[in-house]
């Protein structure tokens, strides 16, 4: 539990400091990191990061 909560952290963390994002908004991004986690997370970090 406590890693799940640490990872939705990292994620809304990434997101706020990110300059852009990709293919959504960034609260789009946030919504869906704490509304699906993990998945929400993990698919920020892949599709929604900027390389």
């Amino acid at each position: 539990m406590l890693v799940a909560v640490g990872f939705v952290v990292f994620c809304l963390v990434d997101v706020a400091h990110a300059g852009e994002v990709r293919y959504l908004p960034k609260w789009a991004w946030a919504v869906i990191c704490v509304v699906s986690v993990p998945l929400g997370g993990i698919v920020y970090l892949v599709l929604g990061r900027p390389r």
